[in-house]
């Protein structure tokens, strides 16, 4: 019979934690594989955040070979359904368009999780393609909602949103995301998690895609601590040739020791703006950020706000990025004329705000795409300029508090697509310029607000120096541990 610890025990373990365990011999690495399965089994009719359990995975943890070797041995994580995939398993993309398909190669970024001894148990779920970051999708015949394990009202977050329920909920510690416009720190920030966005090029992307053709698009983990994050950036930032297109090489040699060094003295600039947004940010949010503020005064830090003007032409940045992901969306068209798929058919297949995203696409000219290059090129050296004078930059990861699931940001949304994406694009609007740019940002845990629903801070560091935005994010860790530790109301080990 299996070995189970209790919830309680097994909820307060982060992945490291898990592995140790496991190497020591204490539990296997199939007792764990069962373990998670039992969280899942107990907590998914809640949630709605897993798609499938890899039951031969359950019964023997090695069937994928994971590196025995590796330092995350035995400790199970879910595959978010989208993007990289696994050889021989689903890679649907939340989508009736690849409703069956089956990946047919292993993608880089899923060898490296291999390669650190990580065991993909089974799917999470993301809306369309990874679209939006409220996590809902029909595509397997049924209206299934992702949600928050905080309140079962609202949206865990996304596109990333069935891995961070999991995650949140305590029922493994690390799972896959991936982010292309604030997909890993919006759920980490509606989750109480540590999201982190690496710098472009440093993690390999999937074998269909490039950081060229795809920039604004990045992959990773969502965890519950700064360890856990450091440690898979060791093993992510790897990858075989030809798995980069566009190569950034780590800054250090283990982002694990380097958040050993808890950063002192640094210029830190702060902004609550408007960053080209039409909206202002809840009152709630500013609250918790200038709790943050002051808490990195207090560590010794110099903290300044920033104008917009200071940072970057924020309209300029939003045309750029919204152009090119247009673009893509075209793309995407062109790609379904080729199987022999209309429009009229691409409306039956697809969650309507994708749909209406696909139909303003084919405005975009060849034009258009080239001036959204040019538009990238200034974005990025602007805040390459600004963020020469200080050694991060701390906002809101959200402008907004944890909305509702299937609410105002559900890509099921009947409305008109040009309100939606601009409340969409005003919500993100601190996420995104991540994306465009490629520099690094984590989202930390940043407290509650008055509903007991988390609200994040956002860190964004110099282009390639991951390193220090996950020292800084350590060193909130380290000084508000009570940030980093609540646990929502729908917690496995809430049900002994």
């Amino acid at each position: 019979m299996a070995k189970m610890l209790s919830w309680s025990e097994w909820s307060s373990l982060d992945a490291i934690a898990l592995a140790k365990r496991i190497r020591s011999g204490e539990i296997s690495a199939k007792e764990a594989a069962q373990q998670v399965a039992a969280g899942i089994a107990q907590l998914n009719p809640k949630l709605r955040a897993v798609l499938e359990v890899f039951e031969e995975v359950v019964a023997n943890p090695d069937t994928d070979g994971p590196d025995r070797a590796g330092p995350f041995y035995g400790v199970p994580l879910l595959l978010k359904d989208v993007l990289s995939g696994l050889k021989g398993r689903k890679l649907e993309n939340g989508s009736r368009q690849f409703r069956g398909n089956v990946a047919q190669a292993t993608d880089p970024l899923i060898e490296n999780y291999l390669g650190m001894g990580l065991v993909p148990i089974g799917r999470s779920t993301t809306p369309e393609f990874g679209w939006t970051f409220d996590t809902t999708t029909d595509y397997l015949d049924e209206l299934i909602v992702t949600r928050s394990p905080w309140n079962l009202e609202r949206t865990p977050g996304g596109s990333s949103g069935g891995s961070a329920a999991m995650v949140s909920a305590g029922v493994l510690p690390i799972s896959m995301a991936s982010d292309g416009g604030g997909s890993i720190r919006i759920p980490a920030s509606f989750s109480g998690l540590v999201g982190h966005k690496p710098s472009r090029g440093l993690v390999p992307r999937n074998l269909s895609s490039s950081e060229y053709m795809t920039r604004h698009v990045y992959e990773g983990v969502v965890t519950r601590t700064v360890r856990d994050t450091a440690l898979a950036l060791d093993g992510l930032a790897r990858g075989p040739e030809g798995g980069f297109f566009i190569r950034a090489t780590p800054a250090v040699p283990s982002f694990l020791a380097a958040i050993g060094d808890l950063p002192t003295r640094w210029r830190i600039g702060f902004s609550c703006g408007s960053w080209g947004a039409r909206s202002p940010v809840d009152a709630a949010v500013v609250q918790r950020l200038g709790e943050v503020a002051k808490l990195l005064e207090s560590l010794g830090h110099t903290v300044e706000e920033v104008k917009d003007a200071d940072l970057c032409d924020f309209e300029r940045l939003r045309r750029g990025y919204t152009t090119h992901n247009r673009a893509v969306r075209r793309g995407q068209i062109e790609a379904a004329r080729q199987r022999g798929q209309s429009l009229e058919d691409l409306a039956k297949l697809m969650s309507p705000t994708y749909y209406q995203h696909m139909l303003t696409s084919q405005e975009t000219t060849l034009f258009d795409l080239q001036r959204a290059f040019a538009d990238n090129n200034a974005s990025i050296r602007s805040f390459g300029h600004a963020m020469a004078t200080f050694d991060a930059l701390l906002t809101p990861t959200l402008s907004i508090r944890v909305p509702k699931a299937n609410g105002p940001y559900s890509p099921y949304s009947d409305e008109p697509f040009a309100p939606w994406f601009e409340r969409l694009y005003d919500a993100c609007r601190y996420t995104i310029p991540g994306n465009e740019t490629g520099m690094p940002s984590v989202s930390v845990p940043a407290g509650l607000d008055a509903d007991g629903m988390p609200i994040g801070a956002l860190l964004h560091g110099k282009f390639g120096r991951d390193d220090m935005v996950l020292r800084l994010a350590a060193q909130i860790e380290a000084a508000k541990p009570e940030w980093f530790s609540p646990r929502p109301r729908h917690h496995i080990a809430a049900n002994p």
